[in-house]
Formats: C-alpha cells, structure tokens, sequence
C-alpha cells in the first residue's frame, strides 16, 4: 500500500505533540549562557541559552518575565525553569520559561568586563583623548561588511542626509576569528587616507559571540591610535561592545551612525532660509533707518542753504586771518619801525628843547655874570689889586712895604705900599 505524504503542518503538529507528551520536558531545570538578549515592545525576552557545545531558542512572556529580579544581558549565567515545545510556524522547538535566576558570569562576558576596567584604567575612554567630528565631512569611511543590511542603511540615510559627501566602503569582515585583523588592517588604512575626515565602523545585531570581534584589544587600540575621527554602531542601541568606549563617538546603531555623522541638508535648508530672512529683515530694517536719517539730513538748513554752511567757517578764517595779521612777523616788525621813529622824534624834540632851555640859561647867566666880572671893569679902564694873588677889596687888607700887583687893561704893574691914608666911615 503506498504511503500518503504528510503535510508540514500535520508532521509539526505530530512533533509538537510528542514534546508535549514528554513528562520529561513539562518541567525543566535548565542552566546556560544568555546570548543575543532582546525585549520586545510588548515586555516579553527572547534570547538564546547555550553552553559550549549546544543552544537553544528561549523565550519568557511578560507575565513571567515582570517577575525577574534583576536586568538579563548577554554572557549573564542563569537557572531557569520551564517546558520544552514546538513553536509550529517556524517548526523549530524552544524552552518556555515561567522563572528565571542569576548563577553567574559567562566566559564571554567576563573575559568582556576584565578588558573594559583594564581598558578604562590606562585612559582609553577618556574623554579628553576624543576627537570632534567635523560639521561638514568631505569623505566619510565606512568600514562594514560590504554585503549586510547595515552598509545600505548607512549609505541610503547619509545620501538623503547630505548628498554633498563622497562615501568611500572600505569593505571587511565583521564576524568570525579573522575579523579582528580584517578590522585593524581596514582601520589604518582608512587612517591613513587623508581626504577621511570621518570613519563609521559597524554591523548589524547578533549575539555576544557575533560582535566578539569588536571587544578585542587589537581593535580597540587600533581604534585609539587612529587620526581620523571613528564613530562606532556595532549592533542594537542595548548592545554595548568596547570599540563603543573606545571610539570619538558611539552610535545606537549604524542607521544612527550615518545620522551622527552628516547634518541633514532639511535642517540646514531651514536654517538657511531662516537666515536669509533675518538678514532680509535686518536689511530692511536699516534701509528703513537709513532712509529716516536721509530724510531728517534734507530738511536740514545746511542741505537747503549749503552757504549758511560756511557762514561759521568764513568767520573763523576771517578771526584766524586778522590774528595772523596781527601777530605776524612782518607786523611786528614795521609796528616797531614806527614806534622807534615816534620816539627818536620825541627824543629830537625833546633835545631840542632842552637845549633851548639851557640856551636861554647860558645866556642869562652869562649877561649876569657879565655884570659882576671884574674883568668888566678893567676893559672900562679901572684896575684890579692882587695881593699873593688876592683881589684887595680895602686899604685895610694891605701894609706899609706890600708888594702889590696892579692888572691894567694892556697890561700889570708891581708897586710897593710907601704910604697909605685909610677914610673914616664918617667921610
């Protein structure tokens, strides 16, 4: 008899139902390592457990899951409770788990925190050690696998962003045991091109174990060392990877990335025409004032009557001319020309004067003196007695034997006194 072919529902649900009829699987303790940890909108967890030989789907529906104590992540050690079955749609089986406890790190995780403090304790996180990134990039880098949905992401958003920039794919593996050197290689070249002014390095999502290769040391000292500028997207915004402490600036994702890292020519647009319009505005506005001053300056008696302008002007010069005049060398000099003639003619007529004066005196002492000179008397024909040269005005003053010398008018005479006879004032 041949056989009827099963339908893929009719098998699923067969398997499903052999799951379901397991006691085995009703009621499970499992212990694993979270990986690729999500939360949907809704609050229920999807992840991964695994250990180091196997792995399986997982899930925890929010009525469960509000009941976790503490926040699961990635490489986190837990215990947890619940049932296997078939999820039918996918036709994969997975644990559905009603509790959920923290054992302990993973491997992964912990071998994750011991390089970020040994990374952050030699300053490879700090701040001041962090390059701006540039307003307006010429070229941007991006180094991402060349075949992933994040490399269309980043290039799709930054030519609707700013179309203005060249976007240089520096093609490279971001999973896998290679990836850490593929990563390092493309990171110094794109160091090295000078016309970078900015590198995105990034990937989609996964698990711990997909974006290992960006918690390697290599990488982040390559992503230190690095002149250009590196903006990080690895992975979801929850994801958190050492190349994100490393880099200039981290972004949630590579769609995020690409916004970093150009402006968006909308808002550059909008602040230009805000721009234009207050300098517009601004223009306008001293136009307008310009136009009221032009105004105000034509009702002004200067512009109407330019003359009365240089009235004050005129006057000033005027002044300025006759104090010139006044001082001037010149001047000076013929005002003591003339004063000098008016006071040596002052001086003549002074002399003169004088002279006159003395003239006159001269001649009235002389006709005065010409009374009383004795030599009058001897011109009239009398005669003057000396005695030892002095005239004798009396007999009295002379003595019997006196030698007595007589003045003539034409000449003198000696005598000697033989007598003398004195009169009585009687007569």
């Amino acid at each position: 008899m041949e056989k009827k072919p099963l339908s893929v529902t009719a098998l699923t649900k067969y398997i499903k139902y052999k799951f379901d009829q397991d006691v085995h699987l009703k009621d499970i303790l499992l212990e694993g390592e979270i990986s690729n940890f999500k939360r949907n909108v809704r609050g229920h967890f999807y992840f991964t457990l695994k250990d180091d030989r196997a792995s399986i789907s997982a899930i925890m529906f929010k009525s469960n899951a509000q009941r976790v104590r503490f926040n699961p992540k990635d490489g986190m050690n837990i215990l947890v409770r619940g049932y296997v079955s078939v999820f039918e749609a996918a036709g994969n089986y997975q644990v559905y788990i009603s509790s959920m406890e923290e054992v302990g790190l993973g491997n992964l995780y912990q071998a994750y925190l011991q390089l970020k403090d040994k990374l952050e304790k030699e300053g490879y996180f700090s701040r001041e050690h962090k390059q701006p990134l540039p307003r307006f990039p010429g070229q941007i880098a991006v180094l991402t696998s060349a075949t992933g949905a994040a490399v269309r992401d980043i290039i799709h958003i930054i030519n609707r962003r700013y179309p203005l920039v060249k976007i240089v794919v520096y093609p490279t593996t971001v999973q896998g045991e290679n990836a850490k050197h593929e990563i390092v290689e493309n990171i110094e070249k794109a160091g090295m091109n000078k016309e970078n002014d900015v590198i995105i390095l990034g990937r989609g999502g996964g698990s711990i174990e997909d974006l290992w290769a960006f918690n390697e040391e290599m990488v982040a000292k390559a992503i230190y060392d690095c002149p250009v500028p590196i903006i990080s997207a690895v992975g979801h915004e929850t994801d958190f990877t050492i190349a994100d402490f490393v880099a200039d600036e981290r972004a949630p994702t590579p769609s995020g990335a690409a916004e970093i890292a150009v402006p968006d020519k909308r808002v550059l647009l909008d602040d230009l025409h805000r721009t234009q319009k207050r300098f517009g505005d601004s223009l306008e506005r001293k136009i307008r004032e310009l136009r009221r001053e032009v105004s105000n300056l034509t009702e002004r008696y200067v512009i109407k009557d330019p003359s009365r302008l240089l009235e004050p002007k005129a006057r000033l010069l005027d002044n300025l001319t006759h104090r010139l005049q006044t001082n001037s060398p010149k001047k000076r000099l013929d005002d003591a020309y003339d004063k000098l003639e008016r006071q040596t003619d002052h001086l003549f007529r002074t002399y003169r004067r004088l002279l006159e004066i003395k003239s006159t005196s001269h001649t009235r002492l002389t006709d005065r003196l010409r009374v009383v000179n004795p030599r009058l008397i001897v011109e009239q024909g009398y005669t003057l007695t000396k005695k030892d040269g002095r005239i004798i005005k009396s007999v009295k003053d002379t003595a019997l034997g006196d030698v007595l010398e007589m003045e003539f008018k034409d000449g003198n005479l000696k005598v000697e006194v033989l007598d003398k006879k004195e009169k009585n004032n009687n007569g």
